[in-house]
């Protein structure tokens, strides 16, 4: 069953547009992706932070040693 984009309205004289179940799946889709960047992204972020304080720590005990 293939629903397509449909229309309510309230009392309160909002209406809301309901997507069909291909812009659902598009758009699910998209923010899965978008989600998966995004710990990418701060994974990397994340390494290259460690990475740094390690040069930090190195720089460091030589210059006190």
């Amino acid at each position: 069953m293939i629903k397509e984009r449909y229309k309510e309205e309230y009392e309160e004289g909002s209406d809301l547009i309901w997507p069909s179940d291909k812009e659902d799946k598009i758009t699910r889709q998209f923010y899965k992706d978008l989600s998966i960047l995004s710990k990418k992204i701060n994974y990397s972020k994340k390494k290259k932070l460690k990475l740094f304080e390690q040069v930090v720590r190195i720089i460091k005990d030589k210059g006190c040693g």
